[in-house]
């Protein structure tokens, strides 16, 4: 099994920055591809950035030139900065990771976790 956790999030005044941890724990083989979503009130959840283990990221255009992307040293453990907030930024960002992992029997499989998310608010 697998598990995300975000942290980082909170209230920020416009033009401020926050930096979003994620890290990931369980029977983890490899991960492939991690990425930052978010959903804000009444909208649907939409992509913010992606990394692959190769280190090549991708960007919403909405948050490119302004938000950064990056993996940890930590190993399975991913990073949002957050620069120059906006208040259409404010949602709430949820780490997702596509993994490989062994089951309780061993087996290697794949599949997607989601954390639980973490609200960023940008508000004065």
């Amino acid at each position: 099994q697998v598990h995300l956790v975000e942290s980082g999030g909170g209230l920020v005044q416009p033009g401020g920055s926050l930096r979003l941890s994620c890290a990931a724990s369980g029977t983890i083989v490899t991960i492939n591809t991690m990425g930052w979503y978010r959903q804000a009130p009444g909208k649907e959840r939409e992509l913010v950035a992606t990394i692959i283990s190769g280190g090549s990221t991708n960007y919403a255009d909405s948050v490119k030139g302004r938000f950064t992307m990056s993996r940890g040293n930590v190993k399975n453990t991913a990073y949002l900065q957050m620069n120059s907030l906006k208040p259409e930024d404010t949602a709430v960002y949820y780490c997702t990771a596509n993994v490989l992992f062994r089951d309780y029997s061993g087996s290697v499989r794949g599949g997607n976790s989601w954390g639980q998310g973490t609200q960023v608010t940008v508000s004065s």
